[in-house]
């Protein structure tokens, strides 16, 4: 069964596995996330399972989603989030995900959102090598051309200019389960993830795992 859990990004560390290598992996704490909803192709068109993280003062809820909570009888959770089923899971409203659904050596996903960078030229942006330093120059940091004059007489969509850079989803796959600690809710990754220290982080078992033949 495809199981996903919303936690939070601890930091990173390294651990040691049993031939003594050294493997860089990423610590989050995950769960409990109690089930708020469950969802089917017959009431709502698709099926799918609503889940919470983070307890939280009921009162600094809407009317509305008190209401919410109160309904599937669980407490008050800051985060909610959803992830799609096949509809032959056994889950059901009040049931709460631990990190227990993952085990080591498992594939997963882990969604996140990417440090926000603010506004960016295009040398930290793109990579872009720039123009000489010295001195002289009128040409250090700058894209260049941006597009032809008379034609088509605009820029090209798509092309790489300065922007905003960061803070936006990122999704990365096929991770490795290191190991699973479920004294502490703690579940170590092997790799980084997006997102700074403290960020809600979403785990997912993989989608797109291929298993190797031969």
């Amino acid at each position: 069964m495809n199981v996903a859990l919303l936690g939070k990004k601890i930091g990173m560390t390294q651990v040691f596995d049993d031939a003594n290598r050294m493997i860089p992996v990423t610590v989050i704490e995950a769960g409990p996330c109690p089930v708020t909803q469950v969802k089917s192709d017959e009431t709502d068109g698709y099926n799918a399972v609503q889940i919470g993280f983070r307890a939280q003062k009921a009162q600094r809820l809407s009317k509305a989603a008190r209401g919410h909570f109160e309904k599937a009888g669980v407490e008050a959770q800051a985060e909610l989030s959803e992830f799609r089923t096949n509809g032959d899971h056994e889950l059901n409203v009040g049931d709460v995900l631990t990190v227990e659904h993952f085990e080591a050596g498992q594939k997963i996903d882990v969604i996140g959102t990417s440090k926000g960078r603010g506004f960016q030229g295009v040398v930290k942006r793109y990579g872009f090598a720039g123009g000489p330093a010295s001195h002289g120059s009128m040409f250090h940091r700058r894209g260049g051309s941006y597009g032809m004059c008379q034609w088509p007489g605009h820029v090209i969509k798509g092309k790489k200019m300065p922007g905003h850079m960061g803070d936006v989803q990122r999704t990365v796959q096929n991770l490795t389960v290191v190991k699973v600690v479920p004294e502490k809710n703690l579940i170590l990754i092997k790799g980084s993830v997006p997102g700074a220290r403290g960020s809600l982080l979403t785990v997912r078992s993989a989608v797109k795992n291929k298993v190797r033949k031969g």
